[in-house]
């Protein structure tokens, strides 16, 4: 009976020695325990994975592939709803989507379907150079897709496939946006990976410039009226962070996770070959509990500093992936749980300190169904720390509806878009975080693969 076999563990680094490196923590499956963890899949009727994955990936279809050894039908499978599987089996939070809705989970551990995704995606990239090329036939027209990350790539991708011409425009001086930027190396390898899902991209005949700021380098409106674009795609993400407001935000040593994983990512401020200026101190306090907090604090433990997480609900209630809040644990990372900053303190220069807190209760649930935290009366007391960092989410750029005439905002500052991606104006379509705020990958890829059949639509329908 498949179901009898325990789940296949999966190897990791060791967390004393990964604590010091920024080389990926989990190794993933080989074939061997890829088949057979593959081998635990029931094949239900009907798979309630599929309903729970965002994409709805034929989930036990792509499993039975990798059982029978037919890993390039597995790739075929995942591909025709997924076009980043490598990255979406290392960072979607697969225990509250499809794993968490796994049969084999009610009485034991679910299918590890987000590590077979992962094998199956690697397998696929080591074997691009076999796969045939697509034979591609082009219509003629020109679409233009706003930022390279997982939202802009998939809709660009399946333009590409589609026949157009696609341009994409990318703000930064490399391709992949927050999965360069954002997701540190230790969870999502650079170029062993999100360089060569671009490159993927690339070979469809998609065009790539980086270093161009829509909105101060070209405007939407110019693409459209003068560069000849039918329709443009906004997929700039959430990279406005935001703070708490509260006194000594200002003093130096206090920064957002945004800027701070973005020099350590994206300029390699971890590597000694390279000159990027960072500050971690001695003792870090990332304030926040979601994946972009346990990506700032396990990267700050890994630069040498003492790392501490502050947050102010109780463990229960953290936004971060249970796997990521487990590796922070074993990697030394103190938790300080239902603990809200009141101030941060500086000394007479102006730098860090310490940062001032309160202890919380959970009171009762509000409208989200959360327990509202509240203040404990005389619970004041400091954290001594060099560095202050803010994971308190982000919002996105103001900058393309300041430039653009008619593209609607809401009051978080995200892009007003139909379920289909259309915005308020005409030929412009958005998706991820730029619409959502920040969210997960497959989120924003699956909204940039609506928008790419919408795009598609909208021309076949000017053209008649």
């Amino acid at each position: 009976m498949a179901n009898k076999i325990p789940r296949v563990p999966v190897r990791e680094q060791d967390p004393k020695v990964r604590a010091t490196n920024f080389e990926e923590v989990c190794y993933g499956y080989n074939v061997e325990e890829a088949t057979l963890e593959a081998s635990r899949c029931l094949n239900c009727k009907n798979p309630r994975c599929v309903a729970a994955c965002p994409v709805n990936i034929r989930i036990p279809d792509f499993i039975h592939q990798v059982v029978e050894g037919n890993f390039a039908a597995a790739a075929a499978v995942i591909s025709e709803d997924s076009s980043l599987p490598s990255v979406c089996g290392r960072v979607c939070p697969q225990e509250s989507q499809c794993e968490g809705s796994c049969v084999l989970g009610v009485k034991g551990e679910p299918v590890a379907i987000g590590k077979l995704e992962r094998f199956v995606g690697d397998w696929k990239i080591e074997n691009a150079d076999k796969m045939p090329a697509p034979d591609i036939k082009r219509n003629g027209h020109k679409v233009a897709v706003i930022g390279s990350g997982p939202s802009g790539l998939a809709c660009a991708s399946d333009l590409a496939r589609m026949g157009y011409e696609v341009k994409i425009f990318e703000a930064l001086h490399k391709v992949g946006g927050v999965l360069v930027y954002g997701i540190p190396e230790f969870r999502l390898p650079k170029e062993k990976i999100v360089a060569r899902e671009v490159e993927a991209v690339k070979k469809l005949g998609v065009e790539i410039e980086t270093d161009v700021i829509v909105g101060r380098t070209v405007t939407i409106d110019e693409l459209m009226n003068e560069e000849g674009y039918e329709a443009v795609f906004i997929g700039s993400g959430a990279g406005l962070p935001r703070f708490m407001g509260i006194p000594g935000e200002n003093l130096n040593g206090v920064v957002s996770a945004n800027e701070f994983l973005t020099r350590t990512n994206l300029m390699k401020a971890y590597d000694t070959h390279y000159d990027t200026p960072i500050y971690v101190g001695q003792r870090v306090v990332v304030v926040g509990g979601g994946n972009v907090a346990m990506d700032a604090v396990r990267t700050a433990k890994r630069l040498g500093a003492e790392a501490t997480i502050v947050y102010r609900r109780s463990e229960k209630e953290l936004p971060a992936r249970v796997e990521e809040v487990h590796h922070a644990k074993e990697e030394g990372i103190e938790f300080r749980m239902l603990t809200n900053p009141t101030s941060i303190i500086g000394d007479e220069k102006g730098w860090v300190v310490g940062i001032s807190c309160v202890e919380m209760e959970l009171g009762e649930p509000d409208e989200s169904g959360r327990r509202s935290p509240i203040e404990k009366a005389g619970s004041d007391f400091e954290i001594p720390c060099d560095v202050v960092i803010m994971a308190l989410g982000t919002s996105p750029n103001p900058l393309l509806k300041m430039t653009t005439e008619g593209l609607e905002t809401n009051r978080k500052g995200c892009l007003v878009a139909d379920e289909k991606g259309a915005t308020t104006r005409e030929g412009i379509f958005a998706g991820g975080d730029a619409v959502t705020g920040a969210a997960t990958v497959i989120l924003a890829m699956g909204a940039g693969r609506k928008a790419a059949k919408s795009i598609d639509e909208y021309i076949r329908q000017k053209k008649h």
